[in-house]
């Protein structure tokens, strides 16, 4: 059977975070990157729900099925003021091209808007055409800006804070 395609989109709850973990190991498969995953369902919880949450993230769901998520935390520009960063943004494939990465994508964006961001970023991957076109109808500017990724893993900094020898 053929599931009716009206997605509901939500904000993601604690128990919602065994679904999403599940969403984010499929993105990281899609982006060849499935080892590198070690967040744990408790994680999320603890990161978008504890004393000090650390991000959001919106559920779309198909016939009360997870197929899709939105995932995003602040960030401040010393240059602009306050920005919305959308860390993910993905669609099961059975379900792209319905409109449900479009709606989860408005969505954040209207957040953005409400919490009087300056910005909202986000990166993509520089192989990943589908997703770059998808932003270029959306009218965003993709690529450009100059910058080049850069980051030390938590192994990287202990290491830093050996003492020299």
């Amino acid at each position: 059977m053929e599931p009716s395609i009206n997605p509901v989109l939500r904000m993601g709850t604690p128990k919602d975070a065994p679904a999403l973990l599940h969403l984010i190991k499929q993105l990281a498969i899609y982006e060849r990157g499935l080892d590198q995953v070690t967040n744990t369902a408790d994680n999320i919880v603890r990161d978008a729900f504890g004393d000090k949450p650390l991000m959001a993230f919106m559920i779309a769901e198909v016939d009360q099925q997870p197929v899709g998520m939105a995932v995003w935390y602040y960030r401040y520009s010393t240059w602009r003021g306050p920005c919305l960063y959308l860390e993910d943004l993905f669609v099961e494939p059975d379900f792209r091209h319905l409109g449900i990465g479009k709606a989860l994508f408005l969505a954040v964006a209207d957040i953005a808007l409400r919490e009087d961001c300056a910005q909202l970023i986000w990166q993509v991957l520089d192989w990943n055409q589908p997703a770059i076109d998808f932003y270029n109808r959306l009218g965003a500017t993709v690529g450009g800006d100059g910058f080049v990724n850069a980051w030390l893993s938590s192994d990287q900094l202990r290491a830093m804070n050996q003492p020299m020898l």
